[in-house]
C-alpha cells in the first residue's frame, strides 16, 4: 500500500477498481492540518484523465501492471488480434483500447501489451516504426530551392509529409509520438 508521500508521477495505483497512472502530483501542507497530495490520474483502460486529492492518512494499493511482448497478427474491423510470443496464445483488443496506435500497426510487428491482473488492456508502441510508402506524387527536380515536402500514404493508412525525394515503395521511419517523418530507412 502506498502512502500519499509515495505517490509520484509514473507510479500505477488502483482507484475504485481501475488501474491509473499518476501523470502529475503536488504535495501541500497547511498549518496544523495533515498533508494532502493533489494528483492527475490517467485511467489505463479508458485513457480518461481525472484530478483527485488524497488526504494524509489515505493508503492506495499499487496496480498489478506489467508489459508482455506480443506480435500483431491482423484486424477484423473493430478488434485487433495479437499473439503472445511465449505461449502462442491469441487474444483480441478492441479499437477503443488501441486508440490512435492502430495506424502504426503493421502485420507481424512486435509491440508491448500492457497487462493488468493478467488481462491485456492496451499497447505500447515503439518510439519509431518503419513503414512502406504506398502512394505519393512524384517529386519533380527543380520544384523548390530549399527542399520541399509532399504528402505520402503509408501502408497503415497513415498520411505523412515527406521530402520530395521519397518515392513509392520506399521504407520510411515515422515517430509514433508525433506521427512525423524522420528519415528514409
Amino acid at each position: 500500500m502506498y502512502s500519499i508521500a509515495e505517490l509520484k508521477a509514473g507510479r500505477t495505483i488502483v482507484v475504485d477498481g481501475d488501474p491509473y497512472i499518476i501523470t502529475w502530483n503536488q504535495f501541500s501542507k497547511q498549518g496544523r492540518q495533515g498533508g494532502v497530495m493533489a494528483t492527475k490520474l490517467k485511467n489505463l483502460k479508458t485513457g480518461n484523465v481525472i484530478q483527485k486529492t488524497f488526504q494524509g492518512n489515505d493508503k492506495l494499493p499499487p496496480a498489478d501492471t506489467g508489459y508482455k511482448k506480443v506480435q500483431y497478427l491482423y484486424d477484423n474491423g473493430n478488434a485487433f488480434t495479437f499473439m503472445d510470443l511465449q505461449t502462442y496464445d491469441q487474444f483480441e483488443l478492441s479499437s477503443d483500447m488501441i486508440g490512435d496506435g492502430a495506424k502504426y500497426l503493421i502485420e507481424g510487428a512486435e509491440v508491448d501489451v500492457l497487462m493488468f491482473e493478467d488481462n491485456p488492456i492496451g499497447i505500447q508502441l515503439p518510439s519509431t516504426v518503419n513503414m512502406k510508402v504506398i502512394e505519393t506524387p512524384p517529386g519533380v527536380k527543380g520544384d523548390t530551392a530549399t527542399g520541399g515536402t509532399k504528402f505520402a500514404q503509408l501502408e497503415g493508412g497513415l498520411q505523412v509529409s515527406v521530402p520530395l525525394f521519397i518515392n513509392e515503395g520506399d521504407i520510411v521511419k515515422v515517430n509514433t509520438d508525433t506521427g512525423a517523418y524522420m528519415e528514409r530507412a
